[in-house]
């Protein structure tokens, strides 16, 4: 499969996101490389999401680009996700979320990679942007110690073949993370570009800065760890990532 045969799907669940889903469309819009189709996961949203969405719609049927929208109720964030996952029909499906957008190249460095090397998981490095605009880059790694740290939910592409065959759990704020550490114990291909990619607004439920918070997100990630059969010492892993988090502010 060449590049330029490669099909993306772009996915972005949104909630009562007016205030930000315009940064999400516009950073699909302007792709160097042309997204197969972008798919809405709307949790019934009854501020203006739905009508900014349909705003775009003309300039999306006019770059030739599907735009499919379906709001309804859910079970939370991974379940709207897997509900948008289920409708996409490209080759290769990365979720955005509507806080979030892509830098330009995004989905080119995706398709170039896989083109290269095809693979069932990738991942690359992200901004991170603070509620005040302070940001920084988080990188992306792929070793044998499993961390959250080295990995980066908005840069993530994940192939139709291997989603049909995962899904998310819908149980915890880190289900997302979760999925990621059954697809490394299974052993699947995975490709990592030390490029950013994406752009991640700190300011979401798994970025609530309160002591409270990041002891429910140790306990929480802790026994996904276990779960997945990884030691009693990742113990350690989730306070070192929480005390980052309480630091970073």
């Amino acid at each position: 499969m060449t590049k330029n045969d490669i099909k993306i799907s772009v996915v972005t669940v949104t909630f009562n996101s007016e205030k930000t889903i315009e940064d999400t469309i516009r950073s699909v819009l302007s792709q160097t490389y042309q997204p197969y189709e972008y798919i809405i996961a709307d949790g019934g949203s009854d501020d203006r999401t739905l009508e900014i969405l349909d705003g775009y719609a003309k300039e999306f049927d006019e770059r030739g680009i599907k735009l499919s929208v379906k709001s309804e109720s859910d079970n939370g964030i991974y379940d709207a996700m897997n509900k948008g996952v289920a409708r996409a029909a490209g080759d290769i499906v990365g979720i955005i979320n509507s806080d979030d957008w892509y830098e330009k190249d995004a989905l080119e460095t995706v398709a170039a990679a896989y083109a290269e090397k095809p693979f069932d998981l990738f991942y690359a490095d992200v901004r991170m942007v603070l509620p005040d605009g302070r940001s920084f880059v988080k990188h992306s790694k792929n070793r044998r110690y499993a961390t959250s740290r080295d990995w980066n939910h908005p840069t993530t592409f994940i192939t139709k073949e291997i989603y049909n065959r995962y899904s998310y759990r819908t149980e915890t704020i880190h289900d997302d993370y979760d999925l990621i550490l059954r697809l490394k114990h299974d052993g699947v291909r995975i490709t990592v570009k030390n490029k950013v990619i994406a752009n991640f607004r700190m300011n979401g439920t798994s970025h609530k800065r309160s002591l409270s918070a990041a002891l429910s997100s140790i306990k929480i990630k802790y026994s996904i760890y276990r779960q997945n059969g990884y030691s009693r010492f990742y113990i350690f892993e989730c306070l070192i990532v929480e005390a980052g988090k309480l630091m970073i502010g």
